[in-house]
């Protein structure tokens, strides 16, 4: 996604390099992008969002195709989605930082946007912090039935991803897959933490969800 934001950047608002020093992990795109045009005196707003994001989706579709060093599904992860999309009392959503659109491009690409029929995006809010709402509304409009917060689990690598699941009290799984280590996650103090989903079966019988 990096390298698609920053040709989008160039291609409308003629920014080389847009995203250096800009963070990225964890955060929503129109944070990432916001910073990124604000460094060149650009005004972030409405229009210029759409701009961007149009230029972007065009982008991005082209280079996941790719083959890019490292692009691959994380071990465990397509396993564990496919236990869990078998069991009937298991609803698996995506709450992500990205807009709708790219994030299902990213994931389609290892065609695993099947097991997620419903979710919450940056299209919604610039806050991943507000996702969580988005989230339970379109699970209750899908499914027609309500979950107690202490039954959903927010899975994901960063301190972000923990942090958006404490004003709605879902539970927590932090994952040591990306830049944060074991160590730095669990300072955060989520419910669960595990440096891989190498042993899913484990890790789903740890969270009580099989």
């Amino acid at each position: 996604g990096k390298d698609s934001m920053e040709k989008a950047l160039y291609k409308v608002f003629n920014i080389k390099n847009g995203l250096d020093s800009i963070p990225m992990m964890g955060r929503t795109d129109p944070l990432i992008l916001k910073d990124a045009v604000a460094k060149h005196g650009i005004v972030w707003n409405r229009e210029n969002e759409n701009k961007l994001k149009e230029v972007y989706f065009k982008i991005i579709e082209k280079e996941i195709i790719k083959p890019r060093k490292g692009q691959r599904v994380l071990p465990g992860i397509e396993q564990a989605l496919k236990l869990l999309s078998g069991e009937k009392h298991i609803y698996l959503g995506l709450l992500t930082g990205n807009y709708r659109t790219s994030a299902y491009v990213k994931i389609n690409r290892f065609d695993l946007g099947k097991y997620f029929p419903f979710g919450a995006f940056a299209d919604d809010s610039p806050d991943r912090n507000k996702l969580g709402r988005f989230a339970m509304e379109r699970f209750v409009a899908k499914y027609g039935i309500t979950i107690s917060s202490s039954n959903v689990f927010i899975i994901g690598d960063t301190p972000h991803d923990i942090a958006c699941a404490l004003p709605y009290n879902f539970k927590t799984v932090a994952v040591a897959t990306g830049i944060h280590s074991f160590e730095k996650l669990k300072e955060h103090n989520p419910d669960f933490v595990f440096r891989d989903f190498r042993d899913y079966e484990n890790i789903l019988h740890k969270l009580k969800v099989i």
